[in-house]
């Protein structure tokens, strides 16, 4: 199996809007909660934006053409970082691809965007624990340690 990483453009939005509504699924049915709405159409038109602007980066795995996982980036800054830094927002690869470096493989290529663009770390936030547990110990492999707390939001 040949794995081809390389950056989506607006055409394969579609794809990620899909790929993106199956991790919230996912992350859903684990949790056995709605925490996410999702509207495909809304999606879309986000990634599309965003793409355009460029505050957006995706990184789209396929094998034959077939999209099977992708990663998203965003530069983010924070006086705690020291510096210009990326966060990672969605990162999803399909089941049946999980556990043959796929998820490393755009790990790899987020790490070297990320130091072309001078950014001094990558943070990314796991779903809640132990369901994605796995999540956790993939991200300790590929070399991210825990900085602290959890993720909280308010819906303005």
């Amino acid at each position: 199996m040949t794995v081809h990483i390389a950056h989506a453009g607006i055409e394969d939005t579609d794809t990620i809007a899909t790929m993106v509504g199956e991790l919230l699924n996912e992350i859903m049915a684990a949790v056995q909660d709605k925490a996410f709405g999702f509207d495909h159409a809304r999606t879309v038109d986000r990634a599309e934006s965003w793409m355009t602007k460029g505050l957006y980066i995706v990184l789209l795995a396929r094998v034959e053409d077939q999209p099977i996982g992708f990663l998203a980036l965003y530069e983010s800054y924070a006086l705690y970082t020291e510096g210009v830094y990326g966060t990672i927002p969605e990162f999803y690869v399909r089941s049946a691809y999980r556990s043959q470096g796929i998820g490393s493989a755009l790990l790899t290529e987020a790490k070297a965007i990320g130091q072309q663009r001078g950014w001094k770390r990558l943070e990314v936030t796991t779903p809640p624990l132990p369901q994605f547990d796995r999540s956790l110990s993939f991200y300790q492999r590929n070399g991210f340690t825990i900085s602290g707390g959890r993720k909280l939001k308010l819906n303005l």
